[in-house]
C-alpha cells in the first residue's frame, strides 16, 4: 500500500508543510489537531467543546483513511493547563472509553493560537484483511 496524504483543508497544512494525516501501509498518523472551526470561526471557549471539535476533525481524517476511532492505538493530548484537563479527558473518554488506546497527556505553556486550550494527535492501525490461508490473517 502506497503512502497517502490526507488534508482537512486547513490553510495551516499547505502553509506549514504538513498533512492532517499520513497513511503508510496499515498505519495512520494523525497530526496534532487543534479546535479549528470551519470558515475560520472562533473556536469554542470551553475546553470540553474544544476537545470534541478536535476529535471530530480526527474522526473525519480517520474515516477518509478507512478507519474509525475504534482503530486508534495511541493518543497524545496537549493542554494549556491543569484546570482544563478534566473536561478534555472527559471528551477523550467518551471517544475512546471502550477502545482504551495508549495515551499521553502533556501540559504545555501555550499552543499556536492563544484561544486554543487543547490539541490532540492520534495513531491508528487499519483493520487487517482476513486471510484464508493456513498462515492466518494477511497483515500486509
Amino acid at each position: 500500500m502506497a503512502r497517502r496524504l490526507i488534508s482537512s483543508g486547513s490553510s495551516f497544512e499547505e502553509r506549514w508543510g504538513y498533512s492532517r494525516a499520513v497513511v503508510d501501509g496499515r498505519h495512520i498518523h494523525v497530526a496534532g489537531t487543534a479546535p479549528i472551526m470551519p470558515d475560520g470561526a472562533d473556536p469554542p471557549t470551553d475546553s470540553y467543546d474544544q476537545a470534541r471539535r478536535c476529535l471530530e476533525i480526527i474522526e473525519a481524517a480517520l474515516a477518509e483513511a478507512g478507519a474509525t476511532l475504534a482503530d486508534v492505538v495511541r493518543s497524545r493530548v496537549l493542554v494549556t493547563g491543569l484546570a482544563v484537563i478534566d473536561d478534555v479527558m472527559r471528551a477523550h473518554g467518551e471517544a475512546f472509553g471502550s477502545v482504551r488506546p495508549a495515551a499521553t497527556g502533556i501540559v504545555v505553556a501555550a499552543l499556536f493560537d492563544p484561544r486554543w486550550l487543547v490539541e490532540i494527535e492520534v495513531d491508528a492501525v487499519l483493520p487487517a484483511e482476513t486471510g484464508t490461508g493456513p498462515e492466518g490473517p494477511d497483515l500486509d
